[in-house]
């Protein structure tokens, strides 16, 4: 089969290669899925970077969490019915050497998920790690219906999802800072209630002029943990939460124990590797019946070819792109 792949770490046009690997076979319990659409996430180029794990974690690795396809083979203990079924999934490459980046793939069972009918390849490669870490920040604390939510940059991978699920799951108010202008119309599609620039307006300051007071925020999904730090405890509410994915700027933050204690804030870490089986299959419920209703936006920035598989991850690593970034699969 064609794939993408890497057998050692560096940057992508470097140690990337495109050519033919062996045809997987699907074990007990699992899988396998003739590859349509690939997606690249974050993740995915920060492990092929090495920035946190220099060693390979196995000789080859073909890359990509997340994808979508075609059931076309099952192991042991699957309903051999799952033939032929249309299919999103996550966390392929999860302690596991090959993932979507290539025409084919196995995956436990439960890690291909129907797509309902009308949805496409590509919407199905944008689901996974994004729409299942925003699904987790949004509900592990609890009901929002009736709360006021700040998304920390709501046009991004996750906080372009995250302002859509609190939105359905009957938040009052959610707002979402963004960088720039297309940034903000982004987050309005999404459902913002409001946007506010942090690099041009004092965030705490527009959400009193939004809200009326501060403070005035009852969960404040954060990709920026330790940046936002400051500013997060300034606008929480009592007992409020701080559910929080990424802290890139601020790798090691310095945690404000007494003020965070003083308000009894919860803050939860987000890391979807990570989450319990039961958060991966209510993220999987929500998304299904979403889906089915027609009643998610997507973003999508372009669609490279697997051989222009460095360059897909080029426009990943740039930061600077609305939008997810897929791979198609020949």
């Amino acid at each position: 089969m064609k794939a993408a792949y890497y057998e050692s770490k560096g940057a992508a046009r470097a140690v990337l290669r495109v050519g033919e690997r062996p045809l997987p076979q699907p074990a007990a319990n699992e899988v396998r899925v003739r590859v349509h659409v690939s997606a690249v996430n974050p993740s995915d180029t920060k492990a092929r970077g090495g920035l946190r794990v220099k060693e390979m974690p196995f000789p080859v690795v073909i890359p990509h969490q997340d994808g979508a396809g075609v059931i076309d083979a099952v192991g042991p203990g699957v309903d051999p019915a799952r033939a032929g079924e249309r299919v999103w999934i996550y966390e392929a490459n999860l302690n596991r050497p090959f993932g979507t980046a290539a025409q084919y793939t196995c995956v436990p069972a439960h890690k291909a998920v129907k797509l309902p009918a009308g949805v496409d390849f590509p919407i199905g490669a944008c689901l996974g790690i994004p729409v299942m870490t925003a699904h987790r920040c949004v509900f592990a604390d609890g009901p929002i219906d009736g709360k006021t939510v700040l998304v920390h940059g709501g046009a991004g991978a996750v906080g372009y999802y995250a302002v859509q699920l609190a939105k359905l799951g009957g938040a009052a108010r959610v707002i979402a800072t963004v960088s720039r202008p297309e940034q903000a119309e982004r987050a309005r599609e999404a459902g913002a209630d409001a946007s506010i620039n942090y690099r041009h307006e004092d965030v705490a300051a527009r959400v009193k002029e939004i809200c009326g007071t501060v403070p005035a925020i009852d969960r404040a999904i954060d990709v920026a943990f330790g940046a936002n730090l400051a500013v997060n405890l300034a606008i929480l509410r009592p007992s409020g939460v701080i559910a929080t994915y990424a802290s890139d700027a601020q790798p090691e933050p310095k945690v404000p124990f007494w003020p965070l204690l003083a308000k009894d804030l919860t803050v939860r870490f987000v890391l979807v590797y990570a989450m319990p089986a039961q958060a991966h299959a209510d993220a999987a419920a929500f998304i299904t019946d979403a889906l089915t209703r027609g009643a998610l936006r997507h973003q999508i920035h372009r669609i490279f070819t697997l051989d222009e598989i460095a360059a897909a991850h080029e426009a990943t690593e740039a930061m600077t792109n609305v939008g997810k970034v897929l791979v198609t699969i020949d």
